[in-house]
């Protein structure tokens, strides 16, 4: 008879801003774009404060329920391919979840560097030959 083993999953929010501990997901709208941002009790706050003067004087509205859209393969390659690239750069980041904003750019940047240098190879050239 084998034995049964247990598997424990701590989930971690950190703070979006300033990286340390979140004890909070803050959700908002602007326009027809929804966002979701991690953030400590102070930065929470602030958020507030500086969002207060506009919402004291906006209508809620109902809530409504959305299907969140399944991710596609190619949405989950994208990340696996980002979090590949960071372990490899030194970049501290988290096997699941979602990927910091300042990683995905570094990529990014980083993709339009390699992209620009294989333009400029000149005709004809390809990797590996």
């Amino acid at each position: 008879m084998e034995a049964e083993i247990a598997t424990e999953v701590t989930v971690t929010l950190v703070d979006d801003l300033d990286g340390s501990p979140a004890e909070e997901t803050v959700r908002f709208a602007v326009g027809s774009t929804e966002y979701e941002i991690d953030l400590n009790t102070n930065n929470a706050r602030a958020l507030r404060q500086q969002l207060a003067p506009f919402t004291e004087h906006a209508r809620q509205t109902r809530a409504t329920t959305r299907r969140q859209a399944a991710r596609t393969a190619p949405g989950r390659e994208r990340s696996s391919a980002i979090r590949a690239w960071a372990k490899k750069q030194g970049t501290p980041v988290r096997d699941r979840g979602r990927i910091p904003a300042s990683i995905i750019e570094q990529y990014e940047a980083a993709s339009r560097a390699v992209d620009a240098s294989l333009s400029t190879a000149g005709p004809g050239w390809c990797p590996g030959r």
